[in-house]
């Protein structure tokens, strides 16, 4: 078979089948509920329910929602051996699929859709295949991964999060294994290192779209995380 990416809407009718090939389906607007040998519940944007080869399923949603279907002939192994079939995808993964869905509204050439394929399999590989993530930290994680440039404070955060700030402190980092501290550092360095090595944007403005408004802290922070000054790693 073809490997190929769609854009699908289901019905609230329940529906079941099984086909000879691979299928992961990834909300971008709304849920669907999918019941499967090991895993029966709602999928969400932001989540990934990987169908196996020969698996029976069944499957409803609201017909309002949209959903990117990857069908695929061979899985990343990190996702054939794993024993839950539901699990949340990257922000980069997320954003991916939203620029999926504007490319196929319109025609396509097979070269173009071939592409498309090629760098959802690239960023699929990248997925850790990480447990569930409570939404409320979801919403919160992705509001982090967009806003990296303004002041991130945990009780905002929190707000968004539908939590206090005590109980959102504790449920974000079990859910991620970090703190909301060090997981906004981490995701401000990335954003520096990638804007240093694919822009040509002064060090000044790197920093600002880090979320750092003193240079000089950018920079101990930055050499901190990687061993060099940005100065340095940007040569």
């Amino acid at each position: 078979m073809k490997d190929n990416l769609s854009i699908r809407a289901y019905t609230r009718q329940r529906q079941g089948h099984a086909h000879d090939y691979h299928q992961l389906v990834l909300p971008i607007q709304g849920a669907i509920h999918i019941e499967l040998t090991d895993y029966t519940g709602r999928v969400g944007v932001g989540e990934c329910v990987v169908i196996q080869s020969g698996v029976l399923h069944h499957f409803k949603a609201n017909e309002a929602a949209r959903f990117i279907v990857a069908d695929l002939s061979i899985l990343p192994n990190q996702l054939s051996t794993r024993d839950v079939a539901v699990f949340s995808i990257t922000p980069p993964l997320l954003s991916f699929l939203h620029f999926v869905e504007k490319q196929l509204e319109f025609q396509l050439d097979d070269n173009l859709e071939k592409s498309l394929v090629d760098v959802f399999v690239l960023l699929l590989q990248q997925q850790h295949g990480d447990p569930l993530i409570d939404p409320r930290i979801r919403a919160a994680q992705t509001y982090i991964v967009q806003q990296l440039d303004s002041p991130l404070s945990v009780e905002a955060l929190a707000i968004i999060a539908c939590l206090s700030p005590t109980q959102f402190k504790k449920r974000f980092k079990e859910a991620l294994g970090i703190s909301v501290y060090q997981y906004i550092i981490e995701q401000r360095m990335e954003k520096a290192k990638a804007l240093l090595t694919h822009t040509d944007l002064p060090i000044q403005l790197v920093a600002e779209r880090a979320g750092y408004t003193d240079v000089s802290a950018f920079s101990r922070r930055f050499s901190a995380s990687f061993g060099m000054s940005p100065r340095d790693f940007s040569r």
